[in-house]
């Protein structure tokens, strides 16, 4: 099992700047690809960013691509999510998830960090 733990969220104002952690605990050599998701209040859960364990191949999603930064420390199993120039539609809770292989989908999932962005 792995665990998983975020945090980071606050409430920032359009424009600030944000960075999220997710810390990784259990069998986080099992670990193939860490991700960043958000759901807003009303809206289903989507992608934001994923990276590979060994920090090849991050992916963003359109909506955040060119201000957010998704980065990994694996020194301190720890994942990263910088936001930059937040907007009020990036409000959301912030959940981190990972996967191992070879499963398609996240197995497991932090409990999630509420981000506000007010205008």
């Amino acid at each position: 099992q792995v665990q998983l733990a975020e945090s980071g969220g606050g409430l920032v104002q359009t424009g600030d700047s944000l960075k999220l952690s997710c810390a990784a605990s259990g069998r986080t050599a099992s670990i193939y690809r860490m991700a960043w998701f958000r759901q807003a209040p009303g809206k289903d859960r989507q992608f934001v960013a994923g990276i590979n364990w060994n920090g090849a191949r991050p992916v963003y999603a359109d909506s955040v691509k060119d201000r957010f930064t998704i980065s990994r420390d694996n020194a301190k199993n720890t994942v990263y999510l910088q936001m930059n120039s937040l907007k009020p539609e990036d409000t959301a809770v912030y959940y981190c998830a990972a996967r191992g292989l070879p499963a398609n989908n996240y197995e497991y999932w932090g409990q999630g960090t509420q981000v506000t962005v007010s205008s």
